[in-house]
Order: structure tokens, then sequence, then C-alpha cells
């Protein structure tokens, strides 16, 4: 890297190509391999990905962009936010930090939410008046150091500390702004930045997209004054400064006026960024890193289209260079290991893709079209190709859309509802219940692999899942669970389960994509009209309901979470692929109820997720979102109870939608931020059921029946005892049995121990 840095990717997936760190990680935790293990795993996945991108042909690769778990808490780390109760466990550095990530005896891990509108989670900082920040870890300088060994040049890249503490909670109520702390932190991202310098880093890149969401003046002027203030340094590295997820033109202008040398702004989610940067004074000091490719969807780049954008930015920068939208975290590594439909192969571009295209798009402006004919050429027929393809489009899923009235999306009265459910389901108060999902055993796991791969048959298959439903059945009897679920055993996935058996969804084998920590997640590619053929879950959960007099739930996928957790199709608004999802899972719903099924839950946990980054375009989205949701439910009877769940969200943000979407019953994630959530939900006077988490599933440990029975009461002083559900804060397949059947007995003797003292 010699002074410009030209074509590049603004980071990299880290899970590696087959998910080594993933094994890696849960081999280390369950004690079957050492931390120099783990660590060895981490170093060749490192060294590995940047040799990938340098031999890609990238003018510049991105580094310090592995984690163990989350970069957001790798910046706590670095810089000192480590809260005393995690320091004082005395676990050794990484021990600490996995301490924070999942929480260690009786210390509850950190807050985890979603970051910005992605399926990615990161673990959220604590700040207070009290926080001391200071170079506390260099492995920013350290893993520079590695990859120089490894012979790699790299370009360090850091969460900024603007959307640091943006994104951080504070541990002093609302007298104290994280923000306040910015001087001190500044103080060792300079003394970094100067480590760095020393180290012989050129270039630093510090991402800032919390900068693409609406921003106070105040926020605004902070950002000015920080970058000035880096910048200002005398032995620095060159500064890239980069927004990603929406339009970055606000923060450019401010930025533009700042010693930085390079601005990167993504001109994908919001091609509007590319009218608007006309109008940046200073721009024309500085690199413009235009993200031209699409860094969290899976289409391959029109690459004409993408290189006439560039062309109309050449006389507004220094330099224009190339790179994606944002991290390639938020894809699979590569679609040549897929074994999928030809045709719709050809329309994609995983991560390795990507690389590619930015390099193309790098010669194309360096040496001209011509000396990029093939590339182009190709990308244009695969463009061709799916504008023109039949396969995208079913007319009588369009037909059955047109037709809809208002009132396919309209149910009965609440009150009315809620008296036709109590006299059929005749539950005590406080019904206890799970999200949906049981942990996935290796016997299950390895069942469903080899149905796949043809080792066993259909009725084989199928009987080992009523044999897992019927022993889930009886361990939920057992412990004295009111509304039961069957476990879900035939599901891989939440999503990935109802796009193998919906038409318009394509499944990859090996497109795993990190969503925290070790959890990885295959999003089904939607590249059509969507259509359900047949039943997808109603054999399972009648077979469960025969099994058990009390109620068995229906479980299945909302369509805004089926979209949000999906790479979905760009060729039409998303408003008009939800309404089709939703009109399938709507059939369903139906089928549910005439098989004898009478609590049905559609699940939402990605409602926050999807909304607009920028106010002024939320309206229309939730407005879109919530007509999903109730076209989905809306098609049953009075007496048929309608559950949804939702977490780890910023639920103040969506409260109103909510309310709109009309469920009976609503579980959200609570335990974390211990009930905090119903603050927002009563301020709006939601008035009906609701299930805030007392077991936080996303930790191993173990809450106790009274740790429970706080969460509980102080519930109570909430919500009303006729209205309060007691459940998890999310599904349980990613835990084991030794952890959940405790965990429910506990939730259990809780439920029944504050039901004991209700008047």
């Amino acid at each position: 890297m010699t002074g410009k840095i030209g074509s590049t990717v603004l980071g990299y997936p880290r899970i590696g190509p087959r998910r080594e760190l993933k094994r890696a990680l849960e081999s280390c935790w369950a004690g079957r391999s050492s931390e120099a293990e783990l660590r060895e795993t981490a170093r060749n996945l490192r060294i590995d990905t940047w040799r990938r991108l340098r031999d890609a042909g990238l003018d510049s690769v991105p580094g310090n962009t592995f984690s163990y778990y989350d970069q957001v808490l790798d910046t706590a780390v670095t810089f000192g936010a480590v809260p005393k109760r995690y320091a004082e466990l005395g676990l050794g550095s990484l021990g600490t930090y996995f301490a924070m990530a999942r929480g260690a005896d009786a210390v509850p891990p950190l807050e985890m939410t979603k970051w910005f509108d992605t399926n990615y989670h990161y673990l959220v900082p604590e700040i207070g008046p009290g926080t001391t920040f200071s170079l506390a870890d260099r492995t920013p300088v350290e893993q520079y150091r590695e990859a120089l060994e490894a012979g790699v040049t790299t370009r360090p890249v850091l969460v900024g500390p603007l959307t640091f503490l943006l994104l951080a909670k504070s541990t002093a109520g609302e007298s104290f702004r994280p923000l306040d702390k910015l001087p001190e932190l500044l103080g060792a991202y300079a003394e970094l930045l100067r480590e760095l310098h020393r180290a012989g880093v050129e270039w630093v890149q510090l991402d800032e997209p919390a900068f693409a969401a609406d921003r106070t003046p105040d926020q605004l002027q902070a950002l000015g004054d920080a970058y000035r203030q880096l910048g200002g340094l005398s032995a620095r590295p060159k500064l890239l400064v980069a927004g990603y997820f929406g339009d970055f033109t606000e923060a450019l202008r401010v930025l533009a006026g700042t010693p930085v040398e390079a601005l990167g702004a993504d001109l994908v989610t919001d091609p509007s960024t590319v009218d608007s940067l006309s109008g940046v004074p200073g721009l024309r000091d500085k690199t413009l890193v235009a993200g031209l490719v699409d860094g969290r969807n899976i289409w391959r780049t029109d690459l004409d289209r993408a290189l006439t954008t560039a062309a109309t930015l050449l006389g507004l920068a220094g330099e224009v260079a190339v790179s994606t939208s944002c991290s390639l975290l938020h894809v699979p590594y590569d679609v040549e290991v897929e074994d999928i439909d030809p045709q719709v192969k050809s329309w994609l571009a995983f991560a390795e893709q990507k690389v590619h295209e930015v390099v193309v798009l790098g010669r194309a402006l360096r040496d001209g079209r011509d000396a990029v004919v093939a590339e182009l050429s190709a990308a244009r027929e695969a463009i061709a190709d799916r504008a023109g393809a039949t396969r995208v489009r079913n007319n009588r899923v369009r037909a059955r859309l047109e037709s809809l009235r208002p009132e396919h999306s309209q149910r009965g009265d609440y009150q009315e509802r809620r008296a036709a459910q109590q006299k059929s389901l005749q539950l005590p108060p406080l019904p206890t219940t799970t999200i949906g999902s049981f942990p996935q055993t290796t016997d299950v796991r390895k069942a469903r692999a080899a149905f796949q791969r043809g080792r066993i048959d259909r009725a084989s298959y199928q009987q080992r899942m009523r044999d897992e439903i019927k022993r889930v059945i009886e361990l939920q009897e057992s412990i004295g669970l009111d509304v039961l679920v069957h476990g879900e055993p035939e599901r891989n996935d939440m999503v990935q389960y109802f796009a193998e058996h919906l038409d318009g969804f394509i499944s990859t084998a090996n497109g795993w994509v990190q969503s925290y920590g070790s959890r990885c997640v295959r999003p089904p590619i939607l590249y059509g009209d969507v259509h359900r053929p047949e039943p997808m879950t109603v054999e399972w959960a009648t077979y469960a309901q025969k099994l058990t007099a009390k109620p068995v739930k229906g479980m299945l996928t909302g369509p805004v979470t089926i979209l949000a957790w999906s790479f979905v199709r760009d060729d039409q608004p998303l408003a008009d692929t939800a309404a089709q999802v939703a009109m399938a899972i709507r059939d369903e719903v139906q089928d549910l109820e005439a098989a004898g099924i009478r609590v049905i839950q559609v699940d939402e946990p990605a409602l926050r997720e999807l909304l607009p980054l920028r106010a002024a375009q939320r309206a229309a989205y939730l407005e879109w979102a919530v007509s999903a949701f109730r076209l989905a439910t809306s098609g049953v009877s009075d007496s048929t109870q309608i559950h949804t769940h939702l977490c780890y969200s910023e639920f103040g943000d969506v409260i109103d939608a909510i309310v709109a979407l009309d469920a009976d019953v609503t579980s959200i994630e609570a335990a974390r931020s211990r009930m905090e959530v119903l603050d927002d939900l009563n301020a709006v006077g939601f008035g009906r059921g609701v299930g805030p988490g007392v077991y936080d599933i996303h930790s191993p440990r173990v809450p106790d029946a009274a740790e429970v029975t706080d969460l509980l009461r102080a519930a109570l002083r909430a919500v009303p005892a006729d209205r309060l559900w007691v459940n998890p804060d999310c599904g349980l397949k990613t835990r084991g049995y030794a952890e959940v059947e405790p965990a429910l007995e506990n939730l259990v003797s809780a439920a029944e121990a504050v039901r004991r003292d209700l008047p």
C-alpha cells in the first residue's frame, strides 16, 4: 500500500469459510480445547484472510477486522471500558472478555442489541462518570505487525469514537451522556494512532456508521471537533473515516472541513447520496472512497451502472477510490462452493465475488473500460438474464394480492377475543411457556443431516423427529409448563426452514453469516414471487397436540423477519415482497387453526431491525410491516390466541407498531435490561398480554428461582397479573439441556411462588 487507497473493502467475514472460529470458540468454552489452541485458530484465520485479499488484487487490505466475539466489545476492551464486576473476576484477558459477552457465574453479560439495521448483534458498552479510558489493549498494533510478518500491509480498522459512545449505555441514567466522555476517549485514540504510526501504519480506517442516522447539531459538532483533534496530531497515520448503512452526507459536510485525508460513503443503501455529494465543500481535497458494491446483499453488481456513478464523482474529489458499501461481514464467503440452481447462482456475488467486483471497478477507473471488457460483459449478461427470467414472477400470487380488502387484515375487538380465549384455554394467572425451540441435540442434527444426504428415508426421519417431539412434550409436562411447544427439532433455522418450503426461495449449504459470537445463520435467498405449495408445520404441531391435554403452540416466523433474515430480491419494493410472504403465512395460520391448534405464535424479532435509520423514512416502513403481520394473522377466530415474539432491539423506537400488530400476547427480551422495556409499553398504554423474558438464553448462566422471582415481581409492578406471561427471552435451540432444564424448573417455581402471593 503506497499512498493511495485504491480499490478496497471496508471489512471481511471472520468466522472462517468452514466456520472454523465457531468450532474453536465452542470447543474452548466447553473445555475440550485450550485457549492457546483457540488463539492459533484465530491467527491462522487472520493470516489466510489478509493473504486472500492481497492476492485478489486489492490495493488496500483492511486489518484489525477479526474479533473473537464482537468489534464493539473489542473497542471497549481496547480503551479500558471494562466494568468493575468483570475485571474483578480474575479470569485473565480473554476470560474477562468472554465474561462480558456471555456472563460468568453470578455475573450476567453485557446487554446485546442489533448493529443498526442488520442482523448482526453487538454488546452494548457501559459508560458512566467514573469510566476511565486508556489504551489498555494493543491488539490493533499487534495484528498490524502480525500481518507484516505474513507479508501483507494492512489498514487497521477501528470503531470510531463517536459511534462507540453513541452506541453505549449510560450507567448513571439520563443525568449522564456517554458522549460527555469524548475528550478523554479521544486521548486514548490519539495514543493508539501514535503507536500505529510508530509501527509504520500508513492508513487507519475509523468507522462512524452512527452518522448515517439522524443526529443532533451538538453531535455533528462533536464529530467535527473530534476529527479536527485527531487529524491535527503531529505523528499519525492518514485517516479514512467511513460511514455506511445510509446517507452519510450530513457527516461528510462536517468531516470535509477537518484534516482527515479520506472519506468513505455508502452509495448503495441510499443512491440519492450520489447527488448530494456535489454540494460538499472541501471534498476536492480528499480521497472519496465510493461504496459502489453492496456489502449487505448478494446480488451481482451492475458494473456498468457502478462505473457510470463513479464517473460522476471524478470531478468532486481529489481522488476516487472504489470499495464495498460496508464491511463484507454481512455476506457469506464464496458462492462458487454452492451446489444450487445454475441460473440463480449466476445472479449472485458473495464476499469473494464482491472483492473481485471491487478490483474490476478499480481497474476500469485506473486503466479504462477496455481493460475489463470480459468482466463487464459477463456482469451485463447476468443482470439481463435475471431481469428477463420468467421464474421470478407468479401471476396467481400477484392476482391474489390485488384482490385483498381491508377486512382481510382486521380481527375482532380485543376484549371479546380475550374472553373467548380464556374460556377456551383455561390458563392460570402468570401462565408459563417457552418461545418455541428446544435444544437441538447431536442426534437430532445427525438425523436431519442423514435425511438430507439420502442416508435414511423420509419415514425413518419423521419417526426420529416424532420421538424427539414426544420427549420434549413429556419434559415440559414434567417441569410444569402451561403452554407447550413441540420444540422444532425438524427446523434447522427459524427462517431457512420456511424458505425451504416456499416457492421463490433458494437455500445454500455453506452460506454462513455471523450473527454474534459463535452464532451463525444461513440466510436463504428470496429471488422470486413467494407461494406456499403445501402446509409446512401442521403435521408436527398436530402430532405434538395429540400427546398432551395442554395447549401446544403452532410456531411460525413472521413475514418481516423472513425478509430481514434472508437475502431479499432488490427488483421490487420490500412492501410487495412482505405481502407475498404474509399471504403464505396466513394460509399456514388458517390450516393450523383448522387442525385444532388454539395458540399460534408468529415471531417478529426483526421488526425493529429493518427500521430505517432516518426518522423521515420510518412511518412508511412501519405501515407495511404492521400490515404484513396483520395480513398473516387476521384470518382466525376470536378464540384462537395469536402470540408474537420480539427480541434484542430498542423497542421504544417501534412501540406504537407493537401495539398496532394487534397480537393477543407479545413476548419480549427483558432479562438483561431487567424489565426496562415495560416502561415503554406502559407509556403507550399497552393493554394486551405481555411476556417479558425472565431467562437470558444468550448466556450459559442458569438463573436461580430467586433471581427469576425478583424479575417477575418487578414485572408485576408494571403489568397486572391477568396479562403477564412467564417465559425465556428467546428460543432455546442454542443452549444445552444441562442448562435449560434447571432454568425452566426455576422459571416454573418462581411463577408458582409469585402466584401464591397474588391477591
